[in-house]
């Protein structure tokens, strides 16, 4: 199931005290279906556990390995820990609240699945290879539905114009043309997450690599190959291969949570372009000597990536100074309970 060097020596501290280490393969309201020796567990968090939590991004996610009490004779556990995570996979919730919704954990290798279809998307690729990078993992990018398109080389350049030593797939789960190029992903201990908008084929995928129907797959819309949400929740699993699959619902609206290095990995080209400029601080509006403007004029830099660029940069920005406000908001309040608990153990005391 993964459970690597790596969380081994996390999880040597507890070993002598009577857990047990389970993995997170599906969440549903703060109940959790955990992978144990002991088989299949129903598992929620202990009273200290939520008390210590200071949000969402606290609790156990798919994927996440965690400390347990088990009751296997009731096929339930208590999860009093997490594990230290390898990588993350985050997005800001929907909405507009300010807060990290965590997609997935301890993930090796990220699936960015988009269908060679009317909804095929650069821009999108480009946001989602940006929290690909920030993750921790390693993005490989599926183009699936080969069947239906017919200039498929063509979408294949752009892809590589924006993901810069990225792998490509392109497949036809349909045809069953490509899927065993993805085989090598997937091999013993390996876990991949499948993210992409609705309608492009991830549940199709995963049956096609679990070798029988374990996920519901639904026609896309006609007119704008526009899928509904198939898949309802984040679940992973386990795969005849050895490796683990995280399925997840579709997003077609990924807001950006933490991206510095996830942003600046995915623009290397604009970045690169940038320390060029004449001067350090140029704002590539008017400025002399701008070597993105100078890029833009001449078409080595295309305007719409460019554009992208900025809306993401001003999206980062404005999310950091809305994060910094609920972290403050956080440790107030974090510090209020605090103190409402010494009070209330000071009463009995007396």
């Amino acid at each position: 199931m993964g459970f690597k060097p790596f969380f081994q020596a996390s999880f040597a501290a507890f070993a002598g005290q009577g857990y047990t280490v389970g993995r997170v393969a599906l969440e549903h309201k703060h109940l959790y279906r955990v992978y144990t020796e002991s088989g299949d567990l129903l598992a929620d968090v202990s009273g200290k556990f939520r008390f210590q939590t200071t949000g969402r991004q606290d609790f156990p996610a798919v994927g996440d390995f965690v400390v347990m009490s088990v009751r296997p004779e009731e096929g339930k556990a208590t999860i009093h820990a997490v594990l230290p995570r390898k990588s993350k996979f985050s997005r800001k919730i929907a909405g507009n609240t300010t807060e990290e919704q965590i997609v997935a954990c301890n993930v090796d290798t990220v699936f960015l699945v988009n269908a060679l279809n009317n909804d095929f998307n650069v821009r999108r690729i480009e946001r989602y290879l940006i929290m690909a990078w920030e993750s921790g993992a390693n993005p490989v990018i599926i183009l699936s539905k080969a069947d239906l398109c017919d200039d498929v080389e063509e979408k294949v350049a752009q892809v590589e114009s924006v993901a810069i030593g990225v792998p490509v797939h392109v497949i036809s789960s349909v045809m069953n043309e490509g899927i065993d190029e993805l085989l090598p992903y997937v091999g013993e201990g390996q876990t991949v997450a499948l993210l992409g908008s609705s309608g492009v084929g991830k549940s199709t995928l995963t049956n096609r690599l679990v070798g029988h129907e374990v996920q519901v797959v639904q026609e896309v819309r006609e007119g704008d190959d526009r899928g509904k949400h198939t898949t309802t929740h984040r679940e992973m699993i386990a795969l005849p291969q050895g490796g683990l699959m995280i399925d997840t619902p579709g997003m077609r609206e990924l807001q950006l949570w933490e991206a510095d290095e996830g942003f600046s990995d995915s623009f290397a080209d604009i970045v690169e372009l940038a320390e060029s400029c004449r001067f350090s601080d140029c704002g590539h509006n008017s400025e002399p000597g701008c070597a993105v403007k100078s890029a833009l004029h001449d078409g080595s830099l295309d305007k719409g990536r460019y554009n992208n660029f900025v809306k993401m940069q001003r999206e980062l920005a404005y999310l950091a100074r809305k994060d910094d406000a609920r972290a403050q908001a956080q440790e107030k309040q974090k510090w209020k309970n605090i103190t409402k608990s010494m009070r209330g153990f000071s009463k009995k005391t007396r």
